[in-house]
């Protein structure tokens, strides 16, 4: 009986392993290979000593569970589910409880910091409300945990993942900043994205942006609170913030202007919108000062939510995170910090529940009849919302410029 049973247990042992364990440890070994072939010359050529090198990448194996990956021999897809709150429904992000949250802490940080944010201010332009609300955004002032090896997320998505060149020159960056003794490898956290420190700044951004904030001549962006506010101030200010500009306005939309004619490419002065008929929520006229600069009308979620007339300087917070209702947010609480403004005077309104590969199809639907919608990705950015409401008027329906299931049945015939 004891015979058969080893005869079994071996044969079971000489038995092939499943092809997915197969197919990734030969994935693990390519990538191992790929790390010395590929990354290693360009470190080098960058200024990244061997021993940073191996420090940095010891024990690193490739991270399963990271979004968007395409392993080797696989084709890049469009996921169903949306990972990043930033481009999902817009409602969910502006929950009741992470307004409240942000405000509460907010104005305890204003207070706190208030001699660093007058320095912050004085030196970039950046009111102080501002780089509060992107500070608590991105780490809770701080207190967020920030639990991923850098090297091993960005090593991940520069060898699988849609974004591979850009990813492995976030991987060089990381590599710089630990060969500079900015931190030390083992201990370079990050987010899931290869964010690091209090201001989640990509490794390239880092190395462009952060600055000293205190006096010791160091840029320390993971344990000190004034070189983060400060290096948040230098970000904006060199991607051209207006000092003395506003973000925006909550407006009232009459329905004689199309939602279509959202979008940055589409500004003119905040007068001649005036002159459309769109009015601020409060009944206040807009800032005599505000009137003759360039505004763009803002619609996130279409005719369904709110909308706003912004400023240049609402695209300079998009440039520090790419979506719309991440820069409406920080905008918005940095509002509620300064000037106690409430919620929203329009409701987000409920909306359909789709897929984000659901989206795609319906984006290549518009793409098919000749729409730019800024690439089938799945996310709804301007370009997609103004397109759906230009396909609505030329199909004699109300332009609503937001996608439901009516739009995907509609573009997918």
């Amino acid at each position: 009986m004891f015979t058969r049973f080893l005869v079994l247990l071996t044969a079971l042992w000489l038995l092939p392993l499943p092809a997915s364990a197969l197919n990734r440890a030969k994935v693990e070994r390519q990538f191992q290979d790929w790390l010395q072939q590929e990354i290693w010359p360009d470190a080098k050529s960058a200024g990244v000593t061997r021993k940073t090198f191996k420090a940095a990448f010891s024990g690193v194996t490739l991270n399963w569970d990271l979004p968007d990956l395409v392993p080797p021999g696989t084709a890049p897809q469009v996921p169903r589910q949306q990972r990043q709150a930033e481009f999902g429904v817009p409602a969910k992000y502006f929950n009741r409880g992470g307004l409240d949250g942000a405000a509460t802490m907010g104005r305890k940080m204003l207070q706190r910091h208030a001699s660093t944010l007058a320095r912050v201010e004085a030196k970039t332009g950046v009111p102080g409300r501002i780089a509060i609300a992107i500070w608590g955004r991105e780490s809770a002032h701080g207190r967020a945990k920030i639990p991923h090896n850098v090297f091993r997320v960005l090593g991940t998505k520069a060898f699988m993942s849609t974004r591979a060149d850009y990813f492995g020159d976030e991987l060089i960056a990381a590599l710089q900043i630990a060969q500079a003794g900015h931190v030390k490898a083992a201990t370079m956290k990050s987010s899931w994205a290869g964010a690091l420190g209090q201001p989640q700044f990509m490794p390239s951004n880092f190395l462009k942006y952060a600055v000293d904030g205190n006096g010791d001549d160091r840029a320390d962006i993971w344990g000190s609170e004034a070189d983060t506010l400060m290096s948040i101030g230098h970000f904006l200010a060199e991607h051209g913030w207006q000092k003395g500009r506003d973000w925006g306005f909550e407006v009232v939309v009459p329905a004689a202007v199309s939602c279509s004619l959202e979008g940055p490419d589409q500004g003119r002065s905040i007068a001649d919108w005036e002159a459309l008929g769109i009015t601020r929520v409060s009944g206040r006229p807009f800032p005599a000062a505000e009137r003759g600069g360039q505004g763009f009308l803002m619609m996130p979620a279409g005719r369904y939510g709110p909308a706003f007339i912004v400023t240049p300087n609402f695209y300079v917070l998009k440039d520090y995170n790419k979506s719309d209702l991440y820069a409406l947010f920080v905008g918005h609480v940095g509002d509620r910090l300064q000037y106690g403004v409430g919620d929203f005077t329009a409701p987000w309104q409920g909306l359909d529940k789709l897929y984000r590969s659901d989206v795609a199809a319906m984006q290549r639907g518009l793409e098919a009849l000749g729409h730019d919608v800024g690439g089938a990705d799945g996310l709804v950015g301007f370009k997609t919302r103004r397109s759906i409401g230009r396909w609505q008027e030329s199909n004699g329906k109300e332009a609503l410029c937001f996608p439901d299931s009516s739009i995907k049945s509609l573009t997918s015939k």
